[in-house]
């Protein structure tokens, strides 16, 4: 049977741990998640896709800090726009590369999105998301006080900027997302969360400095556009408890009432599953199905043979 699945996109589609950061190396793997995409499509499934861009947001803010004395520096919200623009033009051309070769014809569709978040969230007053390159103490306090900035040390690594992490409101455009996939377009919308807006008090919309989780985000975007299924993809095949323990055991098909007696117990890190599993119970609340499994198990974890599913 056909469903509406989002499908939010770990990391690893676009760039691997430990990896040389050039185009080439980011578009291959992206052409890679697009292989295994496309085939979800020829299942017969409408996909919208979301993706991960801490890797690349980190270097572009890198470039801006070792060209500042040349060209002028953009603001956070802007350089999530510039990585969302280029990671939304690999998939698209990749997608519809691979669309092609399975004889599909499938519009494909990059949509810059902008995600709301509340000015009042309490995230603004206690900065805590790392972003971009590593300092000396002195050089960060300094930058700190220039910039005015937020500046922590960084698990023993050195010094970095960090911003808030604020909840996500609403998607931008989720209407126009929703009419586009109901058409059987394969759209790719909120990359790295959305770019960070606020609503002011005329009803305007400004950028803010901040960083919006990527799988919150994938999973506000998937109740708007009223999605069956919503699949995190990353890289491990399943969800797993007792992780590193002898007694470590992968989660299958799990209930809603059993994945939050996981959470209580403490069993997801705040760092990687546990947000990930967050989103995926809030899912599975309003009656969908929830997935999260690795990137190249996608396509039979949609026909339930692969993954961690959670349903009410």
């Amino acid at each position: 049977m056909s469903q509406k699945v989002v499908i939010a996109l770990g990391g690893n589609a676009i760039l691997q741990p430990k990896q040389e950061a050039t185009y080439e190396n980011q578009l291959e793997n992206v052409r890679k998640s697009s292989e295994i995409i496309a085939r979800i499509v020829k299942n017969g499934h409408t996909v919208i896709v979301t993706h991960g861009n801490g890797p690349q947001v980190g270097n572009i803010l890198r470039q801006n800090e070792e060209a500042k004395d040349v060209v002028p520096p953009f603001p956070l919200d802007v350089c999530s726009a510039e990585s969302q623009g280029f990671i939304g033009y690999m998939m698209d051309q990749t997608l519809k590369n691979e669309l092609h070769k399975l004889g599909l014809g499938n519009h494909v569709v990059s949509i810059l999105t902008q995600t709301e978040v509340s000015k009042n969230d309490p995230a603004f007053d206690d900065p805590s998301k790392p972003i971009g390159v590593f300092y000396s103490e002195e050089e960060a306090k300094n930058l700190a006080e220039e910039k005015n900035w937020v500046v922590k040390e960084d698990a023993g690594r050195g010094w970095r900027r960090v911003v808030a992490s604020p909840m996500p409101k609403s998607i931008l455009g989720s209407d126009i997302i929703k009419k586009l996939a109901d058409n059987r377009a394969i759209v790719i919308a909120a990359g790295g969360g959305g770019i960070p807006v606020v609503k002011n008090e005329d009803g305007s919309l400004s950028g803010i400095e901040a960083v919006i989780d990527k799988d919150r985000s994938a999973f506000r975007l998937a109740e708007e556009v009223k999605s069956d299924v919503f699949m995190i993809l990353t890289d491990v095949q399943n969800v797993y408890v007792n992780y590193g323990k002898p007694s470590q055991k992968a989660l299958t098909h799990v209930t809603l009432e059993e994945a939050k007696k996981y959470v209580e117990e403490g069993q997801f890190s705040a760092g990687s599953m546990g947000p990930k599993m967050e989103a995926a119970i809030k899912f599975a609340e309003q009656g969908g199905r929830a997935i999260i499994c690795s990137l190249d198990q996608a396509d039979l974890a949609m026909e339930g043979k692969a993954g961690t599913h959670i349903t009410n």
